[in-house]
């Protein structure tokens, strides 16, 4: 792990900011994070050049940090309140869940790879995030922990997911990419009731697929 945030970091982040404030991110509170969130934590240091660019990076085992805007992007859509009860499918290199734990929210994060899981839940823990991290299949969801005020799916779902829908409490949010391999659509879906959602659309991204059954 990187031993230090120095000036460096935090002039970049400063950067990154404006930048984001630029392509449209408007939430205080999520810049606020994107500032104070030390990315380079959360990368490879071959890639530390490289961390505070726009961009998806690779983590390993064919998965990626996402792109600081698409971070900010859906966190932005979730709306967070603190004490938010919040459910994250796929953990992958932490940096989205330590940005929903700075934002005041209660985090449970779920990630099916062993390798990142195990690699994931030292980093958060080494930074203090207070974090709770499960390994297991992300479509199950965590039905024993239900109901969540917010769900956030970082990885594409080829349909609304309904048993994770389920979990989550009337008036709750589930931000989701939906779509095919290539590209998704971005959804937010609010439950009005068990069986009723409105659904809004917020733009095409691509994200690596939401796989099930594997580990």
């Amino acid at each position: 792990m990187k031993i230090s945030d120095n000036f460096k970091y935090k002039g970049l982040r400063n950067k990154l900011v404006k930048e984001l404030k630029i392509k449209g991110i408007k939430d205080h509170n999520v810049l606020s994070a994107i500032k104070s969130v030390p990315r380079h934590f959360f990368v490879d240091d071959a890639l530390l050049e490289l961390c505070y660019l726009d961009k998806a990076l690779p983590i390993g085992n064919k998965q990626t940090i996402s792109q600081p805007y698409t971070v900010a992007f859906q966190s932005s859509l979730l709306d967070v309140k603190p004490n938010d009860k919040i459910m994250e499918i796929g953990t992958g290199s932490g940096y989205q869940a330590a940005i929903l734990s700075f934002m005041k929210a209660q985090v449970y994060t779920i990630e099916r790879n062993r390798f990142l899981f195990r690699k994931t839940k030292k980093i958060l823990f080494n930074l203090g995030y207070g974090v709770l991290t499960f390994y297991g299949d992300g479509y199950n969801g965590l039905p024993k922990l239900a109901p969540f005020d917010k769900i956030l799916i970082t990885a594409a779902a080829p349909e609304i997911p309904v048993f994770l829908f389920s979990q989550l409490k009337i008036g709750g949010i589930l931000v989701v990419p939906v779509g095919g391999s290539v590209n998704q659509e971005m959804l937010l879906i609010k439950k009005l009731s068990d069986k009723k959602m409105d659904i809004t659309k917020h733009g095409v991204f691509s994200f690596v697929p939401m796989l099930k059954n594997k580990s």
